[in-house]
């Protein structure tokens, strides 16, 4: 007797069941636009990068976030920001000889770590937190266009026979 799933494969799955995942998308995309992508099922702030010759900033919006809610740190060459969003509302009033109660919470992690192209003075980094946006200046540091370009390195090839599966490879200026 052949083992077969109690689950119909995808093709043969009710019209029921697209419809659920049609849901679950616009859910997603509901949590996106609140919020942001979800990277490894933590909640990613949305992050613009500007660079100019003195500094790089960063910009996250961070909508109903208090700004005692949020941690910016900076370790090496790793910038992280991370945080909370707690949310309540509460809605009561009287219609029609009843009482409607409406109470409506939303909790939410977020954390986002991106790499900073510089090595940057940790005590020179400032942030501002605004009407829901976090702005970070990351300034350069004065070898910011050596690091940047970093450094060529030159192979030498090793002179003398070779064994089998090996080959010599030479670099060419």
């Amino acid at each position: 007797m052949a083992n077969k799933s109690w689950f119909p494969a995808w093709g043969d799955r009710p019209r029921e069941a697209e419809q659920f995942r049609g849901l679950k998308g616009q859910i997603d995309s509901l949590f996106e636009d609140w919020f942001g992508r979800s990277m490894g099922g933590v909640l990613a702030p949305r992050v613009d990068m500007a660079e100019d010759e003195k500094a790089v900033t960063l910009t996250a919006e961070l909508p109903g976030v208090k700004e005692a809610d949020i941690e910016v740190s900076l370790v090496g060459d790793q910038l992280s920001i991370k945080g909370e969003k707690r949310s309540e509302h509460e809605d009561k009033r009287e219609m029609e000889g009843r009482t409607l109660h409406r109470t409506e919470r939303a909790y939410g992690a977020f954390q986002r770590t991106l790499t900073v192209p510089y090595q940057v003075d940790p005590a020179q980094v400032t942030a501002q937190f605004r009407d829901g946006v976090l702005t970070i200046s990351l300034p350069k540091p004065p070898d910011a266009l050596a690091q940047k370009q970093g450094r060529k390195i030159e192979i030498n090839a090793t002179p003398g026979p070779t064994g089998p599966g090996e080959s010599t490879l030479r670099s060419q200026s």
